[in-house]
């Protein structure tokens, strides 16, 4: 059977559901300074929406600030239906120098700064990038729904959470996605997919292919396993049936798989159309 293609964001914002994680578009090594081939990523970035993506995820960090200056250097002005995400909470000085900020003042300031990068007046979904250990999440909570209401965001999300935390944080203010890492070789986290499905929240799956999100390359795009005997049948690629398999896994599930390919790209978005028994 088909996977549904597409998931409402907030109940309201229809997302398809094979979208774009921008971070690699970013200096090497780890993703710190611009993308060496800036147009080359805006061409990337606006193939992606050619061809129907209408999710992309950023953050402040990458970069930092480069790469939401590139999304916007690329798309804006942004067409009506395209939904970008970013994050704050991570202070980046060097591709190996960095901490955690989710207090109020780190979280009000790193938004400002997405705001102006992305030349935004409201970030659709705004995320908490990490949990900061020294700031109670209350307060980070707090804070994100303090610049909802000065209508700076207008959705708020969760990144590399768990359970126990998305539990705290849904008494606290309405949440609208979850993005942790999640894969066909990686399940850490069915508990909290079924708990995001049951309530409405997106789950936004980062690292979708598997791997270490700083090299390229994805274990689950090679031809071995289960999924290369199921991608033969279907004449289709491996990484395709990975993707795959995350949409039919939970209708809340985005997969954000990212590659700097525009050939790779054009077959992460055709993995919605698979059919899975």
């Amino acid at each position: 059977m088909a996977a549904a293609k597409t998931f409402k964001l907030g109940n309201e914002r229809e997302l398809r559901r094979l979208g774009y994680g921008a971070m690699r578009l970013t200096g090497q090594p780890g993703n710190f300074g611009p993308y060496a081939d800036w147009e080359g990523g805006k061409k990337l970035l606006r193939r992606a929406v050619d061809i129907g993506v209408n999710f992309i995820d950023t953050a402040r960090a990458y970069g930092p600030a480069w790469n939401e200056r590139l999304v916007a250097d690329a798309l804006y002005p942004y067409p009506p239906d395209l939904v970008i995400a970013t994050k704050g909470g991570v202070v980046k000085k060097s591709a190996i120098d960095r901490h955690l900020d989710g207090s109020p003042a780190g979280l009000q300031r790193d938004c400002e700064e997405s705001l102006k990068n992305l030349r935004l007046d409201q970030i659709e979904l705004y995320q908490l990038h990490w949990v900061d250990p020294k700031t109670p999440l209350e307060e980070s909570v707090n804070a994100l729904a303090k610049l909802r209401e000065e209508g700076k965001i207008r959705r708020i999300g969760l990144s590399n959470i768990t359970l126990d935390q998305l539990r705290l944080a849904v008494r606290m203010a309405p949440i609208t996605s979850v993005q942790n890492r999640y894969s066909f070789s990686e399940r850490k986290d069915d508990a909290i997919v079924d708990f995001c499905a049951a309530e409405g929240i997106a789950f936004l799956s980062y690292g979708p292919l598997g791997g270490d999100p700083f090299e390229p390359g994805s274990p689950l795009a090679r031809p071995e396993g289960d999924l290369a005997e199921i991608a033969a049948r279907l004449q289709v690629t491996a990484a395709q049936v990975a993707l795959s398999w995350l949409l039919h896994r939970a209708p809340n599930i985005v997969a954000i798989p990212g590659t700097t390919s525009i050939v790779h790209l054009e077959e992460n978005v055709a993995a919605a159309n698979l059919q899975l028994t």
